[in-house]
C-alpha cells in the first residue's frame, strides 16, 4: 500500500475551503481580496490563478524537465544506433560505457523522477485543492448576491456553473503549460538537433511549423465559439431539468409530463445540435492533421534516406531523424487534442462566468457597521420605491413617500389588497431592495449603513411559503440559532405544536424524530407541519423584532387557534409587523396600518377602523360575506 506522506506532502499545499480574501495558499501568504471576479475572460482566470501561481509555476519547471527527456529520446535512438555501427561488438561496453550509463540513468532516473514531480504537482497539489478551491470561492461569491439574482433564473444552472468552472478553467491552465512546452522545447530541440546535422533535415519541420499554425489558426476561435454554445445550451438542459424535478408536484397535478417532456426535448436537441457542430471541426482537426503529419514524416524520410544514399549523413542521424518525426506528429496530434479541450474549457467557463463574475446585486454599503437593536423602534420616512419603474395610480406593490412608525414593542398588522404593497414594505425591511426615495432606520440607525447580516440577524421572519432545506429536522429548527442545544430545539418545537409529530417522522433511511430528515424544500412534510418548523424556527432564534408574512396561513383552524397562544408569548417584549390576508388573524393587534395603492389609506384598531366604515371596513365586510 502506498505511503500518504510523499502525497500529503502536495495535497496540503493549499487551503481549499479558506475564507476568500485569506486562500493565497501558505506557499505565497499574500492575501487576495474576496470581491467578485473580474468580467473580462484573462481577469477572471488571473483571479483564481494568482492565489495558486506558485504551483502552476511548479508545473511549469516539471513540464520543461519532462519536454527535454522527451526529446533526447530520438537523440538517443540515433546515438546507440551511432555507436552499434562505429564499435565492434566485443568492444561496445568497454569503449562506450559513459556514454550507455548516461542514456540509461536518463530513461530509468531521469525521467520516471520528472514524470513524478510533474505528477505529484498536477494530480495532489493542483487537481483536487484548486477545482474545490474555485467551486468554493465561486459558491461563495454567489450565495451572497441578492434574492433577484435568484429568481431571475433556473437554480440548477446556477449551480451548474458553479459546479463545472474549478475543473475547466484548473484543467484549461494545465493543458497550456504542457502544451507551450512540448511545442517550444520539443519543437526548437528537433530543428537545432537537426540542422546541426544538415541544414535539408529541417526542411520538413521547418514548413510543418507554419502549417500547424495556420491550422490552429483556424479552428481556436471556432471551436471556442462552439464550445461557448455547447457549454450555455448544457446550462439551459441542467436548468430545465432541475425545474421540471423541483416542481415535480405541479407537473403531476396537472398531469403535464408529456409538457414536460417536450420542455426537456427541446434542451436536449439544442444541446445536441451544438455539440455536433463543435464534434465538426474535431473531426476536421483529426483528418487536416493526420495528412499534415503524414506529410512530414514522408518528406523527413526521403530526404534523410537521399542524404544518406549522397554519403551526406550516417545511418545515425537518419536514426535520430525519422523518430523525432514521428514524436512530433504524436506531439502535435496531443497538442491539438489538447487545443480542442482547452477551448472547450475556455467555453465552459465563458459560461459560467456569466453567474459567477457578477458584481454583488445586494452588497453591503461601504463602511457599514453592525447594527445593534436595544429596543426595536422602526421608522420609515418618505419611503419611496417602484421597483424602477414609474409610479402610477395602478403600480401593484408600490411605496409611494410612505411614513410610519412601529414603537418598541407595539404589534401592527398591515392590511390592504393583494399588490397593495404589503410585502414589498417588509422586503424593503429585511434589506432585499433598497428604498429609490427615503429611509428606513431601525432604533434611529439608517438600515442602508448598517450590514444586512446585522440586519437580518435583529429580525425573526415567519412567511407565507415556507420552504425547509434538505437536511434533519433538528437542524432546520436550529437554522435559527446555530449554538442552540437539542433541549432548546425540543423545546422550540414544543411551544410550536411540532412536537408530536416531530417524534412519530420517519424518512426513508429510518431515521426517526428529530433526525428525521425532510426532503427537498420540506416536501415530506404538509404545509401546516412545515409551518410549525418554521415557527419553531423563528422562536429558537427570539430577535427584537418579528414579521409574520401569512404565517398561519397553511394551519388549520384548531392548530392556529392553538399557534396564536403560543404567538402571544413570541410577539410579548417584541415590535411585530404582521401581514394577513385572513383579517380575523389581526384584530388583535395593537394597531391596524391599511395601505392602498403604497400609501397609507387608514390607520387604528380593528373596532375603530370599522365604525369609521373605510377601506378596512369594506375588507371585513367582503371576508365576513364570503364566511357566511
Amino acid at each position: 500500500m502506498l505511503r500518504r506522506g510523499p502525497f500529503r506532502l502536495f495535497e496540503r499545499l493549499i487551503d481549499p475551503v479558506a475564507p476568500p480574501g485569506a486562500m493565497a495558499g501558505r506557499i505565497l501568504g499574500t492575501p487576495v481580496p474576496g470581491d467578485a471576479p473580474p468580467r473580462s475572460l484573462p481577469g477572471f482566470y488571473w483571479h483564481f490563478m494568482k492565489q495558486t501561481r506558485a504551483l502552476f509555476l511548479a508545473l511549469f519547471g516539471a513540464g520543461m524537465l519532462v519536454a527535454l527527456m522527451d526529446a533526447a529520446i530520438p537523440t538517443m535512438i540515433g546515438r546507440l544506433v551511432g555507436l552499434l555501427t562505429t564499435h565492434r561488438p566485443e568492444a561496445l561496453w568497454g569503449e562506450a560505457w559513459p556514454a550507455l550509463l548516461g542514456m540509461t540513468a536518463i530513461l530509468l532516473i531521469g525521467r520516471p523522477a520528472a514524470l513524478l514531480l510533474q505528477n505529484l504537482i498536477t494530480q495532489q497539489g493542483i487537481n483536487g485543492n484548486v477545482t474545490s478551491m474555485i467551486r468554493w470561492q465561486s459558491h461563495y461569491q454567489v450565495v451572497r448576491q441578492g434574492l433577484p439574482f435568484f429568481q431571475e433564473d433556473f437554480a440548477g444552472r446556477i449551480a451548474t456553473r458553479v459546479m463545472q468552472a474549478g475543473p475547466a478553467l484548473r484543467e484549461s491552465v494545465v493543458q497550456v503549460i504542457n502544451a507551450v512546452w512540448y511545442i517550444l522545447v520539443y519543437g526548437t530541440a528537433a530543428l537545432l538537433l537537426l540542422a546541426s546535422t544538415d541544414w535539408r533535415l529541417a526542411i520538413p519541420i521547418a514548413a510543418w511549423f507554419p502549417c500547424y499554425a495556420l491550422l490552429l489558426r483556424f479552428l481556436v476561435p471556432r471551436m471556442r465559439d462552439r464550445s461557448r454554445e455547447a457549454s450555455a445550451q448544457r446550462s439551459l438542459l441542467t436548468g430545465r431539468i432541475v425545474d421540471s424535478y423541483t416542481n415535480i408536484q405541479t407537473v403531476k397535478l396537472f398531469a403535464r409530463a408529456r409538457e414536460e417532456d417536450a420542455f426537456v426535448r427541446d434542451g436536449v436537441l439544442a444541446l445536441t445540435e451544438a455539440f455536433q457542430r463543435q464534434m465538426r471541426l474535431v473531426t476536421f482537426n483529426g483528418f487536416a492533421l493526420a495528412t499534415l503529419n503524414a506529410a512530414m514524416i514522408t518528406g523527413m524520410a526521403a530526404i534523410a534516406v537521399w542524404l544518406w544514399t549522397q554519403g551526406r549523413i550516417e545511418v545515425a542521424a537518419v536514426a535520430t531523424a525519422l523518430p523525432m518525426a514521428w514524436q512530433i506528429a504524436n506531439i502535435s496530434g496531443w497538442v491539438a487534442f489538447n487545443v480542442t479541450s482547452i477551448f472547450e474549457n475556455l467555453g465552459v467557463v465563458q459560461e459560467s462566468m456569466n453567474s459567477i463574475a457578477v458584481p454583488p446585486t445586494a452588497p453591503d454599503p461601504p463602511g457599514a457597521k453592525a447594527l445593534r437593536v436595544p429596543r426595536g423602534d422602526i421608522r420609515f420616512e418618505q419611503v419611496r420605491f417602484a421597483y424602477g419603474r414609474e409610479l402610477s395610480e395602478t403600480s401593484r406593490g408600490v411605496i409611494q413617500g410612505l411614513d410610519l412608525r412601529v414603537a418598541p414593542g407595539e404589534r401592527i398588522g398591515l392590511v390592504g389588497h393583494s399588490g397593495a404593497g404589503k410585502s414589498t414594505l417588509v422586503n424593503l425591511l429585511l434589506g432585499f431592495f433598497r428604498p429609490e426615495a427615503g429611509r428606513i432606520l431601525v432604533d434611529g440607525q439608517d438600515i442602508g449603513g448598517v450590514t444586512l447580516e446585522s440586519l437580518r440577524g435583529a429580525i425573526g421572519v415567519v412567511t407565507q411559503d415556507t420552504a425547509l432545506l434538505h437536511r434533519s429536522i433538528a437542524e432546520n429548527i436550529r437554522y435559527g440559532r446555530p449554538e442552540a442545544t437539542l433541549a432548546e430545539v425540543e423545546a422550540a418545537a414544543a411551544r410550536a405544536h411540532a412536537d408530536a409529530f416531530i417524534r412519530d417522522l420517519q424518512d426513508w433511511r429510518g431515521r426517526t424524530g428529530y433526525d428525521a430528515h425532510v426532503g427537498e424544500r420540506g416536501v415530506k412534510l404538509s404545509g401546516g407541519q412545515r409551518q410549525r418548523i418554521a415557527i419553531a424556527r423563528v422562536l429558537l432564534k427570539d430577535a427584537p423584532i418579528l414579521v409574520l408574512d401569512e404565517a398561519t396561513s397553511a394551519l388549520d383552524s384548531e392548530v392556529e387557534a392553538a399557534i396564536q397562544e403560543q404567538l402571544e408569548t413570541l410577539m410579548a417584549g417584541k415590535t411585530v409587523i404582521a401581514i394577513a390576508h385572513r383579517l380575523s388573524t389581526l384584530s388583535r393587534m395593537d394597531r391596524l396600518v391599511v395601505l392602498d395603492h403604497g400609501r397609507i389609506a387608514e390607520e387604528g384598531t380593528h373596532a375603530g377602523l370599522l365604525r369609521q366604515g373605510g377601506v378596512y371596513a369594506r375588507l371585513w365586510r367582503q371576508q365576513s360575506g364570503a364566511f357566511a
